[in-house]
């Protein structure tokens, strides 16, 4: 039918407990909440809104370039069957071609790699969320919702650490950008939880065999869930390297 609505859908994961602060957000920007399932840890929050409708001038112009773009690939197909034959004779063997080392593919993969992992120098949102003087922002909700499972990376300082529960050797680390340890004032309160020392993966020159309250790192973590009660952004760790 002509006038059948179209919609578009989005899934999000929210903390317990902050579930309508993402359905608010979410609708603010014309999202409907149409399902809505509890997990242990997390509620799943499905959403959907109507997709809008293409402009007839946008229609008509895509239209004709599509017209434009199978002639041109009509003539540039003729265009490559006429000179194949005479690029034939020129053309490297298998063996030739297969033993010429690629000039791109290492730098290709290289900064793929790279750019997975989210520093404040490559996200304005991140470098935003390491300056912000409330950890209890609902920027970290947001980032937290938007980012969780990707790999961050930033400058940091153990501001606080404790045995977990009753272990000897597995603790709770508290983590705050920058390097006043103890006295962060700035930024979330970065956590992380029941890890012992060799989950932290410890890299760089002189890497000691035990960490205390005020080191300075450089963390790679993977972004976890933020505990709205408790304003504490969990983090899983990475790398952890010496600075």
């Amino acid at each position: 039918m002509a006038d059948e609505i179209k919609y578009e859908y989005k899934t999000m994961q929210a903390v317990r407990g902050t579930d309508g602060l993402v359905i608010a957000k979410m609708q603010k920007d014309g999202w409907e909440l149409v399902e809505q399932a509890q997990g242990l840890l997390r509620t799943t929050l499905n959403f959907r809104r109507p997709k809008r409708p293409l402009p007839r001038l946008l229609i008509g112009t895509a239209v004709g370039g599509l017209v434009i773009l199978a002639i041109v690939i009509g003539v540039a197909a003729a265009l490559e069957d006429e000179g194949e034959d005479k690029d034939a004779a020129n053309k490297p063997t298998a063996a030739t071609t297969s033993a010429e080392p690629s000039a791109t593919s290492a730098p290709t993969a290289a900064r793929s790699a790279a750019t997975e992992v989210i520093t404040p120098q490559n996200n304005p949102e991140f470098a935003a969320l390491l300056k912000t003087q409330d950890s209890c922002d609902n920027a970290n909700l947001n980032f937290a919702a938007k980012y969780v499972g990707k790999t961050v990376a930033f400058d940091g300082s153990i501001v606080h650490m404790a045995p977990h529960g009753a272990y000897d050797t597995r603790y709770d680390f508290l983590l705050g950008p920058g390097d006043e340890g103890p006295s962060t004032g700035i930024g979330p309160a970065f956590k992380y939880e029941d890890v012992n020392i060799l989950d932290l993966q410890l890299t760089g020159r002189n890497t000691p065999a035990a960490v205390r309250t005020g080191d300075k790192f450089r963390f790679v973590a993977e972004v976890g869930e933020f505990n709205a009660k408790q304003c504490l952004f969990i983090l899983n760790p990475v790398s952890t390297e010496i600075r």
